[in-house]
């Protein structure tokens, strides 16, 4: 069973969101909170699998709450479910230890599948998430060489060819699939990705996309 909290100020998307992971057979809610320091007592209390976090919630906030559950509590995964996906809410989530990203137009698929990534350990972003995070790393590709040259000066640490990995990652492309679009092997990406990590210094994908944003 993937256990379940669910932090939101508005009792009609709480109630929503309960009665659809409820219908799911190996999902269990165990849990709901009104506001980020009730969410955060909850879950320290429950200690669920994934939370499903609001950010904008009194009291304490909901990039606030992920922070602290980051903190104390490694394991538990925080996917953000917010109706905003500008780049300063998402960089602060993902700063703050979120492991994925959605947004409030998200179909029972796509919550599912967001679930079920974090649960695993993986990064998952809505479309518009990672659109928004690419659009803060990369420059207009009307000129390949200009924008290559444009991220060489913002991440002046990494190789051309981290850069192109940071750039995959961005787009959601697992280590299998940003080897076949740049004709490596899994264990060179893996390579790659380990020293991007050392130079950004963080430890997951979602850490790094927010470390690039800020560039």
């Amino acid at each position: 069973m993937i256990r379940i909290v669910v932090v939101d100020d508005q009792a009609i998307v709480r109630d929503g969101l309960v009665t659809v992971l409820g219908l799911i057979e190996d999902f269990e809610v165990v849990g709901e909170a009104a506001d980020g320091q009730a969410g955060l007592e909850l879950v320290l209390d429950s200690k669920p699998d994934v939370v499903l976090m609001d950010l904008r919630m009194p009291k304490l906030d909901g990039v606030a709450a992920t922070a602290q559950i980051h903190q104390l509590l490694p394991d538990t995964a925080v996917l953000v479910l917010s109706t905003f996906a500008d780049q300063e809410s998402i960089v602060d989530a993902l700063r703050a230890g979120a492991r994925g990203y959605l947004t409030k137009d998200a179909g029972r698929q796509q919550l599912e599948a967001g679930i079920r990534a974090v649960a695993s350990g993986q990064t998952t972003l809505a479309p518009a998430v990672r659109e928004a995070a690419l659009s803060g790393i990369q420059t207009s590709h009307t000129a390949d060489t200009a924008a290559d040259d444009d991220l060489a000066l913002r991440f002046p640490l990494l190789t051309a060819r981290e850069r192109e990995v940071v750039a995959l990652i961005t787009e959601g492309l697992s280590n299998s699939e940003i080897a076949v679009q740049l004709f490596l092997s899994v264990a060179t990406v893996k390579s790659h990705i380990n020293s991007i990590f050392a130079k950004f210094h963080v430890t997951t994908r979602a850490q790094l996309i927010a470390a690039a944003l800020r560039r």
